[in-house]
């Protein structure tokens, strides 16, 4: 079976094609990734059809081993298929699309001369990245005449190449747009590219140009991009279609781009009057804060709990008779009043969620989600509980319940190979995966206490006591302490069978 390119074109989009092979590079994106393509690259797409975006976009690997990708993207001629499905208000949808927004597909290890030449074009405006929470990091590195490895690295020689090139232009300058997920992730990239412009010791007119006429934005993306399907589904379909597509993507309905900048933005990306979910704005705490509460906080709600009860999945906690009516219950009832915000679109931001957490075609891991719950509570659900105490009101219950599970999730044993492990309430293990340091802490007050034939209230006091774990002692917080050991006791007493 022959591989997607050009050739499977129709007539309108084939010439839509040649259209787009022959416009400017205005963007460059580092990294060829699933979320860039089911974000970014489907946002240019939908601008590009409706006539909205005339440039196109140069997408290079992040790192020199990522190279396999970017050589399937070129076979493809920079072609993929995205099918988006899930639910959008209640009602099940599924659409197919060839995106077509890249004219430029290189190694920039293996073709670094093709991006020092992109780094001078008049006509380049916009830098998107995503190359994790590592990628953005500084790590120092001496300026050679070859690659840089580190994308801040590269971003600082490609500007001084840029500002040599135009003089320190006012109009000379680029927009960033990260996508990492990082809190003010444009303000790091920023002092990350500062970092290198010190080691390589170049001038400080060149390092006021990056602060003065370059932008780097801060922003947060939202949309779930679950990549390639399963193989025997993938099979299915390019049987379907008769073409192969290696680069076949999925993603959810739902998208969300806040970006703190003004709306002049709009006429360099226009998303809005392109009918898509993305706001410039001024404040991108309410956005950020919203998401950490409610998304990310019901995640973390679910998956301790979920897992000791033997539940896998987050649609299957959902429909679970309690612990689904519970973790809605929290958002409601103890998350949203936390919150300082217009109670109608928390609501509907809620809704949204856990519409999203309903979707079929995503198998969502408690799992993966698990993965570093302490600090993960502490970001995202220790908020909700000091709203309510620090106003020395009782701690909520459903919060109260799922610092509970948080415990028991991490009541474990170090083994004999250094790993961590725990037992559900059906006495299965599961390994726990969190920073060695506190794991070691909460370990070691679990085995003594055990030990020592402390008392279940014994134990907790001194896990909520434990400034490492939570930035603070919570012991003095009112009621609870004796709230979560009423759960940690009702579950030892229950079998394997027991449901709340």
């Amino acid at each position: 079976m022959n591989l997607l390119n050009s050739s499977f074109l129709n007539d309108d989009a084939k010439r839509r094609y040649e259209e787009l092979q022959k416009a400017p590079v205005t963007v460059l994106q580092i990294g060829e990734g699933n979320f860039l393509r089911g974000f970014f690259d489907w946002m240019i797409s939908e601008c590009r059809k409706q006539g909205l975006f005339a440039g196109s976009i140069a997408v290079v690997q992040p790192r020199p081993s990522g190279s396999g990708h970017i050589r399937q993207l070129a076979a493809q001629d920079g072609l993929y298929t995205l099918i988006i499905r899930g639910m959008e208000k209640g009602v099940p949808v599924s659409t197919k699309e060839i995106i077509s927004v890249f004219s430029g597909i290189f190694d920039p290890y293996a073709e670094w001369e093709w991006l020092t030449a992109l780094a001078v074009s008049p006509e380049l405006a916009v830098v998107v990245s995503n190359t994790t929470e590592a990628g953005l990091a500084y790590q120092p590195e001496a300026l050679g005449d070859g690659p840089i490895l580190s994308y801040p690295g590269k971003i600082a020689y490609l500007l001084f190449l840029r500002y040599q090139a135009f003089g320190g232009t006012a109009d000379s300058g680029l927009v960033f747009l990260p996508c990492e997920l990082l809190e003010r992730n444009g303000d790091v990239l920023r002092e990350n590219v500062l970092k290198y412009a010190e080691d390589w010791d170049l001038p400080l007119e060149f390092r006021d140009w990056v602060k003065g006429h370059n932008r780097f934005l801060n922003s947060l993306v939202d949309r779930i991009v679950t990549g390639y399907p399963d193989q025997e589904e993938a099979e299915a379909w390019f049987e379907e279609w008769g073409v192969r597509d290696n680069m076949l993507c999925t993603a959810e309905p739902y998208h969300l781009w806040a970006i703190e900048g003004g709306p002049e933005l709009e006429e360099l990306l226009p998303f809005r009057k392109a009918g898509l979910n993305v706001h410039f704005t001024d404040h991108l705490k309410p956005f950020q804060e919203r998401k950490v509460r409610i998304l990310n906080g019901a995640h973390t709600w679910m998956a301790p709990l979920g897992i000791i009860h033997g539940i896998s999945h987050v649609r299957e906690l959902l429909e679970h008779p309690a612990l689904g009516t519970q973790v809605r219950q929290a958002v409601v009832d103890e998350i949203l009043p936390a919150l300082p915000y217009s109670e109608d679109e928390l609501s509907a931001y809620a809704d949204d969620v856990f519409e999203r957490f309903m979707n079929p075609y995503i198998r969502h891991r408690l799992e993966d989600i698990a993965m570093n719950s302490l600090s993960k509570f502490r970001v995202r659900l220790l908020p909700t509980l000091a709203y309510y105490c620090g106003q020395g009101k009782p701690a909520p219950e459903l919060m109260v319940l799922a610092l509970a599970g948080l415990l028991r999730y991490y009541r474990i044993k170090q083994a004999d190979n250094g790993s961590f492990t725990g037992n559900k309430l059906s006495g299965e293990s599961y390994t726990v995966k969190d920073n060695p340091e506190l794991l070691g802490i909460v370990a070691g007050i679990w085995t003594a206490g055990t030990a020592a034939g402390e008392s279940a209230e014994q134990i907790v006091s001194k896990l909520l006591a434990e400034e490492m774990l939570w930035g603070e002692s919570l012991a003095g917080w009112n009621g609870l302490a004796g709230g979560v050991t009423v759960w940690l006791n009702r579950w030892e007493r229950e079998t394997q069978h027991y449901t709340i």
